[in-house]
């Protein structure tokens, strides 16, 4: 699993690293719970629930030593503690124990997932993805694929009038495209049916990456082909489908998960907050590409990024990889930071192994 720079605001890096057994199995409790109930846990409760016995003054001392780490916090005048961002980062780093995803988990991850993609389109598949997410984590799952991935199947111009034109793309896992385009003054009257053909006979198996790449090394082979101007419309329906911000596509499910476990007042303002970084698409797939850096899960942690710096949320993303093992997608978890960490990483890891492994075999 891959850190997102742990302990990067501490104050007191050594502190945490010499934590007594005793400090740490207190600081346990106090995030266990609250990844439970959300709540502040005091002395009084940690002395009835720890495994060692324990005055509740002792608790306090031990208490004040991981507030001045940083690691827990006093919210409004509560007795009880709760953990900061930075003492979740350390649990998450350094004691969580990651659970396994079960052989009946296993099992009806892959037989969701593959009955959405057969007969259907990966974005089928990459939806029941995330909705599958959202229905473990009491969160909104999210989904980033590229567009531009899928191996084309056919390619045609179609004349809307005299200046404007729309390209579709059909592409072997059955999704359709399509894009206006403008037309160039005095093309001829075959040039949409030519260009077509020129692109028919060329693209079978290629992604729009790969046909604009090879357009472009063959340049010369295409200008004797075809005339200036039909030239100049396969290059033009190529590069009005490949922008990158376009071709970035963002599946979010489950969000109304995310209202049924509110506390407080504050909860819900948190939650109004998350919904409107949800609807900042271009910040949600900044940071999901953020995730395809890595092996293996990535964790974020509220505002160790600059989305969720006001909500205060949490995501859990894994990369998914094609028949190449190129990296062409994201999926995971955000939710509130009080995520239950352990058994979301292997479900959003295994995810991400199932659909991979159905983009390696071609469903």
């Amino acid at each position: 699993m891959h850190a997102n720079g742990p302990f990067s605001n501490l104050s007191d890096t050594r502190a945490i690293a010499e934590l007594n057994d005793r400090s740490r199995e207190i600081f346990r409790q106090i995030v266990e719970s609250y990844l439970v109930t959300g709540e502040p846990v005091g002395s009084r409760h940690l002395s009835r629930i720890l495994p060692m016995t324990l005055s509740p003054a002792s608790i306090r001392n031990v208490m004040a030593d991981l507030e001045a780490a940083g690691l827990i916090f006093a919210p409004h005048t509560s007795a009880g503690r709760l953990p900061t961002e930075i003492g979740l980062r350390f649990f998450v780093d350094a004691m969580m124990e990651i659970g396994d995803v079960t052989a009946e988990e296993r099992a009806r991850i892959e037989a969701q997932m593959r009955a959405a993609a057969s007969g259907h389109t990966m974005e089928t598949a990459l939806a029941e993805a995330s909705a599958l997410l959202s229905g473990v984590s009491r969160g909104a799952g999210v989904v980033l694929t590229s567009k531009s991935n899928a191996s084309l199947k056919h390619i045609e111009f179609v004349r809307l009038d005299p200046t404007r034109a729309l390209v579709v793309l059909v592409s072997e896992d059955g999704s359709v495209e399509n894009r206006l385009l403008d037309l160039p003054a005095g093309l001829p009257a075959g040039a949409l049916v030519e260009a077509g053909n020129f692109l028919n006979a060329r693209i079978r198996g290629k992604t729009l990456g790969d046909l604009k790449r090879e357009i472009e090394t063959r340049r010369e082979e295409m200008e004797r082909e075809l005339d200036a101007l039909t030239a100049k419309l396969v290059e033009a329906g190529l590069a009005t489908t490949v922008g990158p911000a376009e071709s970035r596509q963002l599946i979010v499910r489950g969000q109304a998960n995310l209202l049924d476990d509110l506390k407080a007042v504050e909860d819900l303002e948190r939650i109004r907050l998350l919904f409107s970084d949800l609807e900042t698409q271009t910040d949600v797939i900044d940071l999901l590409s953020r995730a395809e850096g890595g092996e293996g899960v990535r964790i974020f942690i509220g505002s160790e990024n600059k989305l969720f710096s006001l909500s205060g949320s949490s995501m859990i993303a894994a990369p998914f990889r094609d028949g190449g093992q190129k990296i062409v997608g994201v999926l995971g978890v955000i939710g509130p930071t009080r995520l239950n960490y352990a058994r979301i990483v292997p479900m959003v890891d295994y995810t991400a192994k199932v659909i991979s492994r159905i983009l390696e075999q071609g469903r």
